[in-house]
């Protein structure tokens, strides 16, 4: 067949990959000369694929070929005509065809191109092609290998598909009709919009923040509520937390979409948005670990690997980051006689987390403290790199490697996670491609986190043994950090998601905790669900949030120094929480003095005593460590000049 004949191309054509990684290209599109196995055939040659966890299996980490010889090669069928300007592999000879019979080298000059290929097994290489050509399939054929290896390898390619009209121009599918800021946005760039969202709807956001990394880059967060920057009696709080791993990029590009999306929205009048702004109060973190996406960013959204840009700038990975409460629960109820008497929520964290010794990531202690000041009600922390939604626990007891470990809340957490995924256009698509090797799709893509894999010192746990907020985990795409054209359509994937992801915080029982002569709010007081093992406790006016399914439920309430109270509560179907308040009346001197007499003791809550006692520590520490970093940092400077 002969080629195409087209005008001239720039050299240097910014093209996107054409979706081996996102899973845009197919696995009917990709052949191979030979196969080592089954496990290893082409559809596993994808940039970034992991293997399964057993040798030999089906989900093997690579293409390999059967045969160690020079004409071994990885093919992709682009469907269409394109204009491929470069590969990200371990091998080396690219060529290309329009009919996938008449082959043509690609030219370096008057010689065939040979590309560098990978040293070892996980750093991504780019090669451009010297000559970008237009063509319908292309292959990569690997020119040498390690003698005691097999010809191996994982790819992407770059390419434009070209649109049919008489100039052949490049076209790519936006994807969505939103006009939003598609592109992936580096620190400064993020402050940036950051500043154009809260110009653009000074009324109902603001922008603070809550700490820094340890190289000195701020945690933003952007408020959204139609009184920001306070608290409102009876409105639920909700966060999402992105970039806990840097190299996870897709969900600080979403939550930056999702802050412009509201205000584009609640300027326009939608009545969703503005009913949404008006009654919770929204707190959007988009970069959890500001040093690992900058050190991905540098490298760009192919080339940054799989790892580069996870942990923090000390190597801490902040997902196992947080105090492991679990164990510290699950312990104290093997040892008690009378297991009803373990607390079950509110859990202090240990005495040495507390420490400067503790191996704790400044980026960790800030959103410790974030929760402590602010009465979460739910929350969702994203990731990347596969298509599910976890959901707590996410440790398993006596250490074991999987194991399904519900919480208490077990039925809610999994509607929680149900929520997202079936309304993800994504992983509610029956005929998805699994990511790697797991296929989630047989769970309906919603697991126990446990059930995966062990993750102790999550924050996930963490969030809902320490305070009373609910939290999932959203991994939201086989590709960490997805190529910017791929931005539209990943909004479009998860927009809906993310929307009613946040309406679940209205579900349940709400209501204010006063006390019955003073009509005072009361802190502090503990809600317990009869036959629901694990209560929650009122914010600091009394107010209080207890998110539950629908159905009847007994509500016991009491506060030290005060007679326990109990009503009845329904819940229904709607996302519109009960109103459900309690009146709590103050035990009487002669009373306790009664009591005291007859040799009985005052219900003293000194757990909470203990758990402020050790935030103080907590806070008190990072601040002695936060002016060592500021020191050392200063010196580096200085000495740089």
């Amino acid at each position: 067949m002969s080629a195409f004949s087209l005008p001239p191309f720039p050299l240097h054509t910014d093209c996107p990959p054409v979706g081996l990684e996102s899973l845009r290209v197919s696995d009917y599109q990709l052949q191979a000369s030979s196969s080592l196995s089954s496990g290893l055939g082409p559809h596993r040659g994808r940039l970034n694929i992991q293997s399964g966890l057993e040798d030999g299996d089906e989900y093997d980490g690579a293409w390999c070929a059967d045969i160690k010889d020079k004409e071994q090669w990885l093919q992709l069928d682009a469907l269409r005509p394109t204009l491929f300007t470069g590969v990200i592999l371990q091998g080396r000879n690219s060529i290309w065809s329009n009919d996938s019979v008449t082959w043509q080298p690609c030219m370096n000059g008057s010689q065939e191109a040979v590309f560098v290929g990978s040293q070892d097994q996980e750093t991504p290489v780019l090669a451009l092609l010297t000559e970008p050509t237009v063509a319908q399939f292309i292959r990569i054929n690997p020119q040498s290998w390690f003698s005691t290896g097999t010809i191996c390898l994982r790819a992407e390619i770059l390419g434009c598909p070209m649109s049919v009209n008489p100039y052949n121009e490049f076209t790519w599918e936006r994807g969505t009709t939103d006009k939003l800021d598609f592109r992936h946005h580096n620190y400064a760039e993020m402050r940036k919009l950051l500043k154009a969202v809260n110009d653009e709807c000074p009324d109902i956001t603001r922008i603070y923040t809550i700490g820094k990394s340890y190289t000195g880059l701020k945690l933003y967060v952007m408020e959204i509520s139609d009184n920001p920057g306070k608290h409102e009696l009876g409105e639920p709080e909700f966060r999402y937390v992105a970039g806990m791993h840097g190299n996870e990029a897709l969900g600080r590009e979403l939550v930056l979409n999702l802050m412009q999306y509201i205000c584009h929205e609640y300027k326009r009048g939608n009545q969703r948005i503005v009913r949404l702004v008006k009654d919770t109060r929204i707190h959007l973190l988009p970069s959890f670990n500001p040093d690992g996406y900058e050190a991905a960013y540098e490298k760009g959204s192919e080339l940054s690997g799989w790892a580069l840009g996870r942990y923090s700038y000390e190597g801490i990975d902040m997902n196992h980051n947080f105090p492991d409460l679990n164990n510290i629960m699950w312990d104290a109820q093997e040892e008690a006689t009378d297991k009803k008497k373990v607390s079950n929520h509110y859990i202090p964290m240990p005495e040495y987390y507390t420490t400067t010794e503790a191996l704790v990531a400044p980026e960790t202690r800030a959103i410790i403290s974030w929760m402590q000041d602010i009465p979460f009600v739910l929350s969702a922390n994203l990731h990347g790199g596969e298509l599910v939604v976890t959901y707590p626990f996410d440790c398993t007891r006596n250490w074991i490697p999987r194991q399904d470990t519900p919480t208490a809340d077990n039925d809610f957490f999994r509607w929680l996670a149900a929520v997202y995924a079936s309304s993800n256009l994504v992983m509610a698509n029956p005929d998805r491609r699994m990511c790697h090797f797991e296929d989630f799709q047989q769970y309906n893509n919603i697991i126990n986190g446990a059930d995966w894999h062990t993750v102790p010192g999550s924050m996930n746990d963490f969030s809902y043994l320490h305070t009373n907020c609910f939290e999932v985990t959203v991994e939201l795409s086989c590709d960490k950090f997805p190529h910017a054209s791929e931005l539209p359509v990943e909004w479009e994937n998860n927009k809906e998601s993310l929307l009613l992801y946040m309406e679940q915080v209205h579900r349940g029982i709400k209501g204010v905790i006063r006390d019955k002569d003073t009509k005072l709010g009361i802190a502090n007081a503990v809600v317990k669900i009869e036959d629901l093992d694990h209560d929650i406790r009122s914010a600091a006016d009394g107010d209080y949030w207890r998110l539950l399914n629908p159905g009847e439920y007994k509500v016991i309430v009491w506060a030290e120094g005060f007679f326990p109270a109990m009503r009845q509560c329904s819940v229904g179907s709607e996302p519109q929480a009960t109103i459900c308040d309690f009146n709590l009346t103050k035990t009487p001197q002669e009373r306790i003095k009664q009591i005291l007499a007859k040799g009985g003791k005052i219900r003293r809550d000194e757990q909470l005593r203990t758990r402020a006692l050790r935030m103080r520590k907590l806070r008190v520490s990072t601040k002695i460590l936060n002016r060592r970093r500021e020191q050392q940092l200063r010196r580096a400077k200085a000495k740089r000049k």
